[in-house]
């Protein structure tokens, strides 16, 4: 695992939402591995504070600590401001921030799936716009939008924003990735399938996820180090694990009706909420 250093006198920081646990967490302790410093940003603070003092000890990580609500419209501007006045140049990107929202569209109010778009699409949209200029300018940057699996198959029966918004984060990645290239900014959209976190206990599916094969989990700490790698090597879309690629590559050449019906039939097995 290579250290990584824009020169010698700059220890790169990364910014990344949502790093008080799972992906996002495992992604902070592989850049700390890596040699960066951190911005860590999420609403709780206790579990970021434990994770900065465990990557101080491992690492001599300096992280600095932003607690957010990115459901608010105008967090993301107050945390650029924050970050800015305290002088730390974001280097790096992890749009990681995010949960699912369960249930059928009509089954929640539109207040609902406004703050879900909200932080799901629109953050990352604005957090990238801020920082990618002055990462482009400097000649080197890294931008990690943690998508899904899921951004790459049908529509599930419930759930209904979570494929749509992944998909969308896909795409975006792929144009950044073909805008910057050449700069040194590496641009990826990381589309982890089932992972071992908190996730599933939030959005209340881990009762339907915990029936799945032991095959279609990942640990969080190996999707990090391999979407991580991913952005290094200047991939812009990468699938982790043999599994979800196999599940992708599976969802491309099946014929459309036939992945809908296998979507149709599975998702309820997993999905709370959902009415057919």
């Amino acid at each position: 695992m290579a250290k990584t250093k824009i020169s010698e006198k700059v220890t790169p920081t990364c910014l990344i939402t949502g790093a008080s646990a799972g992906i996002g967490a495992a992604i902070a302790r592989e850049y700390a591995a890596r040699g960066w410093n951190l911005a860590l940003v999420a609403r709780r603070e206790e579990p970021m504070v434990e994770l900065a003092t465990e990557l101080k000890a491992a690492h001599g990580t300096t992280s600095h600590i932003f607690t957010s609500d990115l459901f608010d419209i105008d967090a993301t501007k107050d945390l650029m401001v924050r970050i800015y006045k305290k002088g730390i140049q974001i280097d790096g990107l992890v749009n990681n921030a995010g949960y699912g929202h369960p249930g059928a569209y009509l089954d929640s109010p539109w207040e609902d799936h406004g703050k879900f778009i909200q932080l799901m699409l629109t953050a990352p949209c604005e957090l990238a716009r801020a920082v990618l200029p002055d990462m482009k300018a400097r000649g080197f940057g890294r931008v990690i939008n943690v998508a899904s699996l899921a951004g790459h198959l049908p529509g599930s029966n419930g759930h209904t924003l979570y494929a749509a918004v992944k998909s969308f984060l896909i795409k975006f990645s792929e144009s950044l990735s073909m805008e910057l290239d050449g700069t040194g900014v590496n641009v990826t959209a990381l589309c982890p399938g089932f992972t071992y976190s908190e996730f599933h206990d939030v959005n209340g599916t881990r009762d339907g996820v915990s029936k799945l094969p032991d095959w279609m989990w990942m640990e969080a700490e190996e999707c990090a180090e391999m979407g991580v790698e991913a952005c290094e090597r200047g991939r812009a879309v990468f699938i982790p694990g043999g599994a979800n690629k196999s599940i992708a590559a599976l969802a491309k050449i099946l014929p459309a009706s036939t992945a809908q019906n296998l979507m149709a039939k599975n998702s309820n097995k997993i999905r709370k909420g959902t009415k057919s």
